[in-house]
């Protein structure tokens, strides 16, 4: 697996199918990016989330080219903290280690390329199968928000997690 740039005019159309509902949108974005999935609202959320955050996108491609995630990295200067977002990974691609392998590309991104100290991740305490990724990738849980954050009659706890830089001698 590779993890590349995210180009818009190539890897919108694969994304795109993986968003299929209300649920899925907010499960992976908390509502940040727009539903149904527009090309140009898409970009434009991409653009807003580098002016405000940084974000940069990236897609995990397998060794044949197929786009099977993607995740955003940002680094904040100040506490030297690297950031994880909107991760997603083709539902049909689930289950077969590509989430796991590209949250620890993409840590690795942030501690050999941006230098990060820390990298950290949000994820939503009903997303059990996402956190248990993130626990397999050696992310650790730093604190729990509970009710965070609002979904129809739900109310979703909010997981903060985070995986230090090893030193080595």
């Amino acid at each position: 697996m590779r993890l590349r740039p995210y180009v818009h005019s190539r890897d919108f159309d694969a994304i795109k199918k993986w968003v299929t509902d209300e649920r899925t949108n907010a499960m992976w974005s908390a509502n940040h990016a727009p539903f149904p999935m527009e090309k140009d609202a898409f970009s434009d959320f991409l653009t807003a989330m580098y002016d405000k955050h940084g974000d940069c996108p990236f897609v995990a491609a397998t060794d044949e080219g197929e786009t099977v995630g993607f995740i955003c990295t940002s680094i904040s200067t100040d506490s030297n903290e690297a950031m994880l977002a909107f991760v997603i990974v083709d539902p049909a691609q689930r289950g077969k280690g590509y989430g796991r392998e590209m949250i620890e590309l993409a840590a690795r991104y942030c501690f050999e390329i941006l230098n990060a100290e820390a990298v950290q991740l949000n994820v939503f305490t009903v997303n059990e199968r996402a956190r248990k990724c993130y626990e397999s990738a050696g992310f650790t849980e730093r604190h729990t928000t509970p009710d965070a954050f609002p979904f129809g009659d739900e109310l979703w706890g909010r997981c903060n997690m985070v995986k230090k830089k090893q030193l080595s001698f």
